[in-house]
């Protein structure tokens, strides 16, 4: 079982930053392929970015690409999402997930453990 909280959301101005963290505990953390997804009002959830357990490996949605950066730190079980150039449209509730799977990580259904999330409001 792995327990995920997140940190790092507020309230910031389009074209500012952010930098969310997603700290894990339990199982072996270091070996999931681990998430961030978001879910703004009345919306679906919707995939962000993943990265593989050993890190080589990252993925993007097509609307966050060169402006956010998915990086992890197995040392200390920690997950980051650096988000840059933020715009009114990222407004939304931020999640950090974990899953055994190493393929078909943008969907979202591949997820096995959640965090509680994050709020992430950019004003314009």
């Amino acid at each position: 079982q792995v327990q995920l909280v997140e940190s790092g959301g507020g309230l910031v101005q389009a074209g500012g930053s952010l930098r969310l963290s997603c700290a894990a505990s339990g199982g072996t953390a270091s070996s999931y392929s681990m998430g961030w997804l978001r879910q703004a009002p009345g919306k679906e959830r919707e995939f962000v970015a993943a990265i593989s357990w050993r890190g080589g490996t990252t993925y993007y949605a097509d609307s966050v690409k060169g402006r956010f950066t998915i990086s992890r730190d197995n040392a200390k079980n920690t997950v980051f999402l650096q988000m840059n150039s933020l715009k009114p449209e990222d407004t939304a509730d931020y999640y950090c997930a974990a899953t055994t799977a190493t393929s078909l990580l943008a969907r979202t259904t591949r997820y096995n453990y959640w965090g509680q999330g994050t709020q992430v409001t950019v004003s314009s």
